[in-house]
């Protein structure tokens, strides 16, 4: 008979902090956005897919062509190219793509880059019919940023 009040009694006192719960959830204000009008602000801790990043000095980009993301990337979805032309030091970037498709947004290619030339995309808003939709030209991407 005692465990039957006892039980009674705690069930009582959970369903009363339940009711507080959602009494006050009743009463907050709404955060509802309405999205295709409204823009969200993202945190700066956003990880989206990778792109080059501009030099701050010369306005190109910092890629050197060392391949090394290519390397580091463990689904394999970054192809890095470039080629030795006359009057320049060192490589020029001639392809830089990724297969978001593939990509696990793990960012070992962003923390392996010796220049700092890969970082995060803010974009959030993917989306796409087919798989080809998903596969960027990053050297491209940059170019029509500026």
């Amino acid at each position: 008979m005692k465990s039957y009040f006892s039980e009674l009694i705690t069930g009582g006192w959970s369903l009363i902090l339940g009711l507080k719960v959602t009494i006050k959830a009743m009463f907050s204000p709404i955060v509802t956005v309405q999205y295709p009008r409204e823009k969200i602000e993202i945190t700066p801790n956003y990880r989206g897919h990778i792109d080059l990043v501009k030099d701050a000095e010369t306005g190109a980009h910092k890629c050197i062509s060392c391949g090394s993301c290519m390397r580091e990337c463990p689904s394999g979805c970054i192809v890095v190219e470039g080629e030795k032309r006359e009057g320049v030091k060192g490589k020029v970037l001639t392809v830089f793509t990724l297969d978001f498709t593939k990509c696990s947004l793990c960012g070992a290619c962003v923390e392996v880059c010796p220049t700092k030339a890969l970082d995060y995309s803010n974009e959030y808003e993917l989306a796409g019919y087919a798989r080809s939709d998903f596969h960027y030209d990053i050297l491209k991407r940059l170019e029509e940023r500026e």
